[in-house]
This record gives C-alpha cells, structure tokens and sequence, in this order.
C-alpha cells in the first residue's frame, strides 16, 4: 500500500467510489518511533556525537541541503550538501578531527524540530515533513537558523533508521556561511 498526499477530511462519497485510505496518525506507533528517532538525531547533532549520529542512517542513506527551496531533483541541481554513506563518513571525520578551520570554532547549537506531518507511508518506510529552528552561538554572536526539514525513515529492520534527510533552509538561496555543525 503506497499514499502520497497527506490525510485531508474527507467529502461524502459517492456510492461505488474509492476513498485512499488514511494517512497515519501522529499516535500511530510507527509514526511515533519515526518522531522519537527524528527528536534522537536531533539530540545527537547538539551535542556533536556525530559517530553516534551516523549510526543513525540506513546503508545508501542520502543527507541533502539544496539551494533551490523547490527542487525535487537534487542529482541534477546544485546542493550545499549531498551526501552519501561515504560523504557523510567524510564530513563527520573533518568535524571531528580538529583540522577542519571551521571545527575550531564550532558553534554550539540547541535544536527543535516541530510540526510533524506524515508525508507518505508504505509497508517500509514513513516519510515526514517538520519545521526545524536552530540556535546556534559561535565567536559571541547567536544566530538562528530555520528551515522546512523532510526524514524519510526506514521502519522494516529492527529500529527506525534515517533513509533520507532533506533540510531546506528558508535562507538558501542567499550567501551561507561556513557552519563548522551538522542542521
């Protein structure tokens, strides 16, 4: 069983027509483990337990932040971000290596991500959009950071594990500064 548009009330229907069945819920157990993982990595991420971070996502798991705030098509349009298994093992080695410039200095950051909606369902996996604001404090200066974030969570193994992470900054378009942190 596959949904792809999120659960709206429903019109009377007519007899013989096909209603698509319901999205689940945000008490859904499914939907609730997919939250708890989501609310775990962003745990993690504030206290800079990258390693522990990693062990999050499913093998092929993809970690995107595009410029473009529509794109959907993120092999084919520029990126801040685009990680694979590889590239995510890459950036978490110069975040935690104490070479990187931009570790040096690494902001501290309190993250909160709300407004849960169930994007999609299947037998496999549950997708996820929320709203995500940052606060981060590096050389003197706080800064916030919001965006529009999308897990897709993999629930056929034996725990929740992160297939695809898309956050899409509501400042992406515009010059972003070097972070030395992980949205």
């Amino acid at each position: 069983m596959s949904v792809e548009t999120p659960a709206t009330p429903e019109a009377p229907v007519a007899s013989g027509a096909q209603v698509a069945p319901e999205l689940p819920h945000l008490a859904d157990p499914r939907t609730a483990a997919a939250i708890e993982l989501i609310w775990r990595e962003a745990q993690l991420l504030d206290r800079k337990q990258y390693h522990e971070w990693d062990r999050l996502w499913a093998p092929g798991g993809r970690y995107v932040i595009p410029i473009d705030p529509e794109t959907e098509d993120f092999e084919s349009t520029l990126n801040m971000v685009y990680d694979d298994d590889r590239m995510r093992r890459m950036r978490i080695e110069r975040l935690t290596s104490g070479h990187s410039i931009s570790v040096a200095a690494a902001a501290r950051t309190v993250r909160t991500l709300s407004r849960f909606v169930v994007q999609h369902h299947d037998d496999a996996t549950l997708t996820l959009s929320s709203a995500q604001v940052l606060v981060g404090h590096r050389r003197e200066q706080t800064f916030v950071l919001g965006a529009d974030v999308t897990h897709r969570v993999r629930l056929d193994g034996p725990e929740p594990l992160i297939q695809e992470k898309v956050i899409r900054l509501v400042n992406s378009e515009d010059a972003v500064n070097a972070s030395g942190f992980l949205l």
